[in-house]
């Protein structure tokens, strides 16, 4: 049973640093590319405020985005805001999906998200929260996968290797931090490949963030994951 009220005080938490991380930059660096390819750094603050709105809409029942093509166009039309837009943006966004999600509610419903994904309410925190962790190591301002701490690492790790469980294009595959182990790709008697790591080279990978060389693959070779 996910724990949703501790994971919006996780969220406020990710929120400030990344808000205060970000109150250093200047207009100039929020121009520079991000690491996440083609996006500059006020494309993935964009990004974020939009997300936390679309994450509203989830849990008040209304369609996550208008379309791919919207979500899209309000991203780019925001990017090239001055610093202090998106921190306000940023900070504005994250207060309505707080209060939006500190109401009562059932949390056992099942909500939508894109694409036709369904999920518990319980669990969207847990997205958010994932979403501003990740995205803040996006930025590229000093803050890295190792710094998302263990219970962060270890959970999206497990969402992950869970979104590719059952995959028929992904060989099944043992995932292990040397401590704990996961399995994902398509159903198998047996896993095909296994994949060890250190926690923050496994969730980089996953997560589409790292290409995996850090990691030590047995079986064959590192399986290619879908996009995400």
């Amino acid at each position: 049973m996910m724990d949703h009220a501790r994971d919006l005080a996780s969220v406020q938490e990710a929120t400030e640093r990344l808000l205060s991380a970000a109150g250093a930059l200047d207009n100039a660096a929020v121009t520079d590319e991000s690491r996440l390819p083609g996006w500059t750094r006020g494309h993935v603050l964009a990004h974020l405020a939009r997300n936390a709105d679309a994450l509203v809409n989830v849990l008040e029942g209304r369609p996550m985005y208008v379309s791919g093509e919207a979500r899209d166009a309000d991203i780019e039309r925001d990017a090239p805001r001055p610093l202090d837009a998106h921190l306000a943006d940023v900070r504005e966004s994250a207060a309505r999906f707080g209060r939006v999600a500190a109401a009562p509610a059932d949390w056992s419903r099942t909500v939508e998200l894109r694409n036709g994904v369904t999920d518990s309410a319980s669990r969207v925190p847990f997205r958010r929260w994932a979403e501003v962790g990740l995205h803040h190591v996006d930025l590229g301002i000093g803050y890295e996968l190792e710094d998302l701490g263990d219970e962060f690492t270890e959970r999206e790790t497990d969402f992950l290797a869970r979104r590719f469980l059952g995959r028929s294009d992904v060989p099944a595959t043992r995932l292990t931090d040397g401590t704990r182990a996961w399995s994902t790709g398509r159903e198998a008697d047996a896993p095909e490949i296994t994949v060890t790591g250190a926690p923050a080279d496994l969730l980089g990978w996953l997560a589409g963030r790292r290409d995996g060389a850090a990691l030590t693959v047995a079986g064959g070779a590192l399986p290619k994951l879908p996009p995400l």
